[in-house]
C-alpha cells in the first residue's frame, strides 16, 4: 500500500494524465462512449479496494478542502455572461430555463423513486438526495459542478457512483438526439417561428467574437494564484464562522455548503473585473477537478456498493431528462430560437463544456466559441442550482 500523502497524490495524477495521453495516442472510439471521466473515477476505485492506495489520506482532504475551491475560482472567472448573450441571444434564456428544468426533473425524479419503492421495486436509499444534487451539478455545468455539489451536500462514494453512472447512461442517448436534430431544423424552426435574420446575426456576432488566448507569463500565473488561494482562504474562513442554517428541523446549509456557495460569489465577482481576462486559468482548473475525481473514486469502497440502488437511480435519470428536454423544447418556443441553438443550450447543460463545442461544430461551426461561453454560464449557475435540488430532496425526505 502507497500511504504517503505525497505518493497517492503522485497516484492520482498519473491515472489522470494517463487516460488523456491514451485518448490522444491512440484514438480508440470506445473514449466517444467511455470518456476518460469514466476511467478517471472507476481506476481508483480499483487501486484502492485492490488495498494498493488507501480509503482514507492527508491528500485527499487537501484536495476537498483546497483543491476544490481553488478549481472553482479558476473556472469561474472566466464567466462571460455578457459575451454570450451578444452572440446567443435568447438562447441562453432557453438555457437557464433547461437549467431550471434539470432542478424540478430531480426533485420529481426523487420524489417518483421515493414513491416507487413499494415492493422494493426501486430501491433507492432515503439519502439518495446527495446524489440527485450530485448529478444535477453535472447537468446544469459539468464535472466541476458535479464535484462541487457532491462536497456540498457531503455525499459519499456510493452517491458519486450513482451520479456518475447515470450521467454516462444518459449521455449515450441525449448527445446523438442533439446531433440528429439538425436534420430537424427546417421544420423545427417554423414551429418555433424563428426570425429569418436571427442565424445570420448570431454568425456576425460570433465572428466579431475574439475567444484567442496567448500563453500566460509568469506574472499572470502570480495573479491567478493570488485570487485563487485568497478567495479559497476567504471562503474557509467565513464558512468556518457562519452559523449551519436549519429548515423543518432539516441542516440544508452546512460549513461544507457555506464553503462552496461563498468561493462561488467571490469568483463570480472576479468574473466582472479585468481579472477574467488572464489566460491560463482554464486548463489549470481541469486538471484540478479530473484529479479531484480520481480522488473520490479512490474513496469508494466496493463492499458497500448497492448495485440495485444504481440501477433505480439511472431508471429515475431517464425520466429526469425528459423533463429537462420539455423545458428546452417550451424555451424555444417561447423565445422563438432555432434549432441549433436549443441543441448547444441542452449541451451546455447535460455535456458541459466538453460536450457544448462538439453539438456546435455539428450544428454551425462558427458558435463553438459561443457554445463554450454558455457552458461556463452553466458552471456559474451549477453550485447554486445543484444544492438546492439536493436540499429540496433532502426537505422531501423529512
Amino acid at each position: 500500500m502507497i500511504e504517503s500523502p505525497v505518493g497517492v497524490m503522485a497516484v492520482l495524477v498519473a491515472v489522470v494524465a494517463f487516460y488523456f495521453w491514451l485518448e490522444k495516442a491512440t484514438r480508440w472510439k470506445i473514449f466517444n462512449y467511455l470518456p476518460p471521466l469514466i476511467w478517471i473515477y472507476a481506476t481508483p476505485v480499483l487501486l484502492s479496494n485492490l488495498g494498493l492506495i488507501p480509503y482514507e489520506s492527508e491528500a485527499y482532504d487537501f484536495l476537498r478542502l483546497y483543491g476544490l475551491p481553488i478549481f472553482i475560482v479558476l473556472m469561474l472567472i472566466k464567466v462571460d455572461v455578457l459575451g454570450a448573450v451578444r452572440i446567443m441571444g435568447k438562447g441562453v434564456f432557453v438555457m437557464l430555463l433547461g437549467s431550471v428544468g434539470v432542478v424540478f426533473g430531480g426533485v420529481v425524479a426523487y420524489w417518483l423513486g421515493q414513491s416507487l419503492d413499494t415492493g422494493n421495486l426501486f430501491p433507492l436509499p432515503e439519502d439518495s438526495w446527495k446524489a440527485f444534487g450530485t448529478l444535477a451539478g453535472s447537468w446544469i455545468g459539468g464535472t466541476g459542478n458535479m464535484t462541487a455539489a457532491h462536497a456540498a451536500l457531503e455525499g459519499t462514494g456510493d452517491h458519486m457512483t450513482m451520479s456518475a453512472a447515470a450521467d454516462q447512461m444518459v449521455y449515450l442517448i441525449w448527445l446523438p438526439i442533439l446531433l440528429g436534430s439538425k436534420a430537424f431544423a427546417d421544420r423545427f424552426n417554423r414551429w418555433t417561428k424563428v426570425p429569418p435574420s436571427r442565424i445570420e446575426q448570431m454568425e456576425v456576432a460570433a465572428a466579431e467574437y475574439d475567444h484567442k488566448e496567448s500563453a500566460p507569463t509568469m506574472t499572470q500565473l502570480l495573479y491567478l494564484a493570488l485570487l485563487a488561494l485568497g478567495f479559497t482562504w476567504i471562503a474557509i474562513e467565513l464558512s468556518a464562522k457562519l452559523p449551519p442554517l436549519v429548515l423543518f428541523g432539516a441542516t440544508v446549509i452546512t460549513a461544507s455548503t457555506w464553503l462552496i456557495l461563498i468561493v462561488t460569489t467571490l469568483a463570480l465577482i472576479g468574473s466582472v473585473t479585468p481579472a477574467r481576462k488572464l489566460p491560463g486559468a482554464q486548463p489549470i482548473a481541469m486538471a484540478i477537478i479530473y484529479v479531484y475525481v480520481a480522488r473520490v473514486g479512490a474513496t469508494m469502497n466496493l463492499s458497500e456498493a448497492d448495485l440495485a440502488a444504481v440501477g433505480a437511480f439511472i431508471m429515475m435519470a431517464y425520466i429526469w431528462i425528459v423533463i429537462h428536454g420539455l423545458f428546452i423544447l417550451f424555451g424555444a418556443w417561447l423565445f422563438r430560437v432555432d434549432v441549433h441553438t436549443v441543441a448547444i443550450a441542452s449541451a451546455a447543460n447535460i455535456g458541459g463544456a466538453a460536450s457544448a463545442p462538439i453539438v456546435a461544430a455539428h450544428h454551425r461551426e462558427t458558435l463553438v466559441p459561443a457554445s463554450i461561453l454558455m457552458a461556463l454560464i452553466g458552471y456559474a449557475a451549477g453550485n447554486y442550482l445543484a444544492i438546492l435540488t439536493g436540499r429540496l430532496g433532502q426537505l422531501m425526505a423529512g
